[in-house]
């Protein structure tokens, strides 16, 4: 028993090959679609599990992977697929001839129901090895079971339905728990609820299958030998506990509604495809004598949950008193019949049969065929043998067969992962619309097709439906890739051309007006749409050539503003003579560029206009490319042209607050041909810092003298300090005038006693006015009587001059007093110095034992030092290693050279005597030990390291030596 069910290791022992109505090799409509060949699989593939029954199989059962099946009268298998090697066995313990009738069970694979021939009803849960007889039932020959989707669990089956072969149906509820010898039982309740009647009498139920629906609504169908009985209702609030009684009590005064058909084959039996575990059925097979009769379930219908129904009539030899079918199980697109010695598969959507499996004799004839609808596995067996079928890709071509009922979305829908099959379905859409003049649908199934272009657009222009064709053109245009650029230009000017021809047409019929406004509307659509955005922008110098050629000015417009392309829009406005609607484009979009092209045609007839645009823009214009168009308009000379011109500037300078030399410049040039009683606040306000000014000097001062402004090119001079020039050119216009520029060059007395004998000579020898040059004379400090007396005529009396001249010879003695005083202080100031030299050869200073270096802090009286007045105390060679690096190169020089000649020098002789010979022999060999001494302390102690010059200078000496940088920054890491 080690390979019981080995179903998926096993080999196999006969294949089932479907037969599709079409192959599942796509075959593109056009030569664009590159199909890969699939592989041939069999949609239904019959494997015969490698297991030998130790007795007869009587019935089997499949659910959540769990298989069960009953081996002669007394043996029970249960197998979990998962783990096919480890089968279980129980024993039913059956002492009677009793034999099994049915076994059921639930969807979790939790719980079986095994339906005895002696009406009695056996339970059996997954995780107990302990069959359990239901009291309750007991009585009852069960027939079918309608199991609780919604509330079943591994330990209740919670409220289920139970028909019987007597017609009725009973509600009951079991419960996996096991309470010893005296616990509960596992049938909770038994109740009936209805009785199903058949030509007047009670009649089995057959199949039993109960759903809930939406928004709490349920449904249960039942069948007997003839009829399909419908109960449907809606479930309380709370009413989950109740179970199906409320559902039932609504049929008590009168009948479900039912389908009866007469023919019997003594039994039927119900199949239902639901799509997921838990969720609704969507379609039903009803096996019964007539035929099957097959659909669609519609939980949200009110009055009955069947539709589309259909009935699929046995064949010849099948049927009633021929060879009776035993069972039936329904997949997603087909439902199998199971006959004593094959297998037929029906197409539920053309009722062809597709599959006739045939099985060998060797096995016995075939008793049941169930369905798992978990894995989806279909199982069948006879009394020696096992078979499992399994369902690969069911809906593989089922996009043909909607095809070719020209069911179109759904062909789409199981075609979508399929190109290949997806453009036939297309293919095919398109020319069906077509052929029903839906010419608009045609052409967007045709765009989404590999349908050779030109082939397409032919059928459009016979059939003259340009509204078509231009669709069409759209959705191929917005399918096309950025390389294909060739093919976006082409159908982008094709369209444009459709677009024109079509408004043309229009435009001049009265009746035609509304379609002449959907056309435009669409064809503005289209040269705005954003999907075309890219491909118009590119195409857009032929689209201008286009409707340039159809003289729609309208468009042009339109378009050029789309593509943002305002220069054409504001070019068009200027041909035309609409310049405030192109300033107005200008200011709308503030594109600088455009304003620097556009100004020097746009100031000619609108300037304040365009001036107030450049003023709102402010700084985003360069000013300086707006003086073309200035200098352009100006040149005219009237006085509103220069008035607009030196309002922009002004602007620019004032406000802007432009340093550009130009703009300076052409603001002067405008004042001086314009406004000369502004040039000289302009030139005033500007400063008189030839550093600071932003025009140029010797521009202005030429423009100035072209235009006869001496004011202002006396200001001019002045700011470039040539005062004698501009004294010159004042003299000419104001004497006062030149007196202020003679007291310019304050730090230059000579030369303000040069300028003002400029003046006094003019005042003399110009205007004869000796009043007016004694004035000038007492206006300027630096001139004297005698500097003036040459320039005046020798006519003119002393009286004139008696004053000036008696006031001359106070100040000569006041002068001559002055530096009397002067030299009695310098004398009082040399003897006070003389004092002071006495008491400084007196003064003295006192060390103490303690006292230390300033600069190494060691004891000063170890080694020889220097005090200073200010303290401070110091070794000598300390002092000398402080004083050297602030010392020039030549001193230091001097510096190297006395300690040379001190270190060679001899040391002082002991005795007066050896002394003066010592001092009569440096007398007559050179400088002395002493002088040495004294030269040396001369340059080294002259002044306090810390307290003299040496300390001022050395402010800008960095605190490390540069050289010796790096090596102190490493030593500080």
């Amino acid at each position: 028993m080690a390979s019981i069910l080995d179903e998926y290791e096993d080999s196999l022992s006969r294949s089932a090959v479907l037969q599709p109505g079409c192959p599942s090799v796509g075959i593109p409509h056009s030569g664009y679609v590159n199909a890969q060949l699939e592989k041939e699989v069999p949609i239904f593939t019959r494997q015969r599990i490698d297991f030998t029954p130790s007795e007869r199989i009587t019935s089997l059962v499949v659910s959540c992977n769990q298989l069960c099946m009953s081996l002669g009268k007394d043996t029970l298998l249960r197998i979990d697929l998962g783990k096919a090697n480890e089968p279980n066995h129980m024993e039913l313990g059956r002492k009677d001839d009793a034999k099994v009738h049915k076994m059921f069970l639930d969807p979790t694979g939790s719980h079986l129901l095994i339906a005895l021939s002696s009406t009695e009803v056996l339970y059996v849960n997954r995780n107990g090895q302990k069959v359990r007889p239901l009291a309750r039932w007991k009585g009852q020959l069960v027939e079918s079971v309608g199991w609780n989707k919604a509330l079943g669990t591994e330990s209740s089956t919670g409220p289920i339905l139970v028909g019987t072969a007597q017609g009725q149906i009973f509600e009951a509820e079991l419960s996996a728990s096991e309470g010893g010898l005296f616990g509960p039982a596992p049938d909770l309740y038994f109740r009936p609820l209805y009785v199903l009647n058949e030509e007047g009498g009670p009649a089995p139920v057959c199949s039993l299958e109960a759903e809930r629906g939406p928004e709490g609504r349920g449904f249960v169908i039942a069948t007997t030998r003839q009829r399909l009985f419908q109960f449907i209702g809606r479930a309380a609030e709370g009413a989950e506990a109740q179970g199906f009684s409320g559902l039932f009590a609504a049929y008590t005064d009168h009948p479900p509604p039912f389908r009866e058909f007469p023919s019997s084959l003594g039994y039927s039996e119900l199949a239902f495809y639901t799509p997921k575990l838990r969720s609704a059925p969507r379609a039903f097979a009803w096996m019964m004598g007539d035929g099957v009769l097959y659909g669609s379930l519609d939980c949200g219908r009110p009055d009955s949950l069947l539709s589309e129904e259909r009935v699929w009539e046995y064949p010849e030899g099948v049927g009633p008193g021929a060879s009776p079918p035993l069972a039936i199980v329904l997949t997603q697109f087909h439902f199998l019949l199971l006959l004593a010695d094959r297998v037929e598969a029906v197409c539920t959507l053309t009722g062809q049969v597709v599959l006739r499996d045939h099985f060998l004799e060797k096995f016995g004839p075939l008793k049941h065929m169930v369905k798992d609808s978990s894995t989806g596995h279909l199982w069948a067996h006879t009394e020696r043998a096992v078979f499992r079928y399994q369902v690969q890709r069911e809906a593989r071509d089922v996009w043909r067969t909607y095809l070719d009922m020209n069911r179109f979305d759904l062909a789409k829908e199981y075609c979508r992962e399929r190109p290949d099959c997806l453009d036939t379905v297309l293919a095919r859409e398109a020319d069906f619309c077509f052929r029903q003049h839906r010419y608009l649908e045609s052409a967007r199934c045709y765009a989404l097709t590999q349908s050779y272009f030109e082939e397409i657009a032919l059928k459009f222009l016979e059939a003259h439906q340009e509204e078509a064709l231009a669709e069409f053109l759209q959705r191929k245009l917005a399918s096309l890739k950025p390389a294909e650029r060739t093919q976006a230009t082409l159908l982008t000017a094709w369209l444009t051309e459709l677009y024109l021809s079509r408004l043309g047409a229009l435009q001049g019929d009265p009746e035609a007006l509304n379609l002449y406004r959907e056309t435009r509307e669409r064809f503005r659509a289209f040269l705005s749409s954003p999907r075309h955005k890219e491909w118009l922008f590119a195409s857009r110098a032929s689209i201008h050539e286009l409707l340039a050629s159809h003289g729609d000015t309208e468009h042009m417009v339109y378009f050029a503003v789309i593509m943002q392309d305002y220069e054409r829009v504001v070019a068009y406005h200027c041909q035309h003579e609409a310049y405030e609607e192109a300033l107005a484009v200008l200011a709308r979009h503030r594109d600088p560029q455009l304003f620097y092209k556009f100004s020097p045609i746009l100031i000619r007839h609108i300037p304040r206009q365009l001036v107030d645009a450049w003023i709102e823009l402010g700084s985003r214009l360069d000013a300086r490319q707006l003086i073309p168009a200035l200098v352009n308009y100006s040149q005219g000379g009237e006085a509103q042209q220069v008035s607009q011109a030196i309002r922009y500037m002004e602007f620019c300078v004032n406000v802007l607050g432009e340093t550009e030399q130009a703009i300076h410049n052409y603001l002067l040039s405008l004042y001086a041909r314009g406004q000369p009683a502004s040039l000289l606040a302009y030139l005033e306000q500007a400063g008189a810092s030839p550093h600071r000014v932003h025009y140029d000097l010797k521009y202005a001062l030429r423009l100035c003298a072209e235009h006869g402004h001496h004011h202002a090119c006396v200001h001019v001079y002045k700011v470039l300090e040539l005062y004698e020039e501009a004294v010159d050119l004042a003299l000419q216009v104001d004497v006062d005038l030149a007196k202020q520029c003679a007291d310019l060059p304050e730090e230059d007395e000579e030369l303000r006693k040069k300028l003002w004998l400029k003046i006094a000579r003019h005042v003399v020898q110009e205007e004869e006015d000796v009043q007016t040059a004694m004035a000038c004379l007492a206006s300027c400090p630096l001139l004297k009587i005698e500097d003036v007396l040459p320039f005046f005529p020798d006519f003119v009396t002393i009286d004139h001059f008696k004053e000036a001249i008696c006031s001359s010879l106070k100040a000569y003695n006041h002068h001559i007093q002055e530096l009397q005083r002067e030299m009695e202080e310098a004398t009082a100031s040399a003897q006070r110095i003389r004092r002071d030299l006495q008491e400084l050869r007196g003064r003295y200073g006192t060390v103490e034992p303690q006292d230390k270096c300033a600069t190494c802090d060691f004891p000063l009286l170890n080694r020889p030092f220097y005090l200073f007045l200010c303290g401070h105390m110091f070794h000598a060679d300390c002092l000398l290693q402080a004083v050297r690096p602030g010392l020039p190169a030549y001193k230091q020089a001097r510096l190297e050279e006395l300690q040379r000649k001190l270190g060679a020098a001899p040391p002082p002789a002991k005795g007066s005597a050896r002394a003066k010979e010592a001092e009569g022999g440096a007398a007559t060999g050179g400088p002395s030990r002493e002088q040495l001494k004294a030269d040396l302390d001369e340059l080294v102690a002259a002044e306090c390291v810390y307290c003299g010059e040496l300390m001022i200078r050395s402010i800008d000496r960095p605190f490390i030596d540069p050289q010796r940088y790096e090596e102190e920054h490493l030593s500080w890491l």
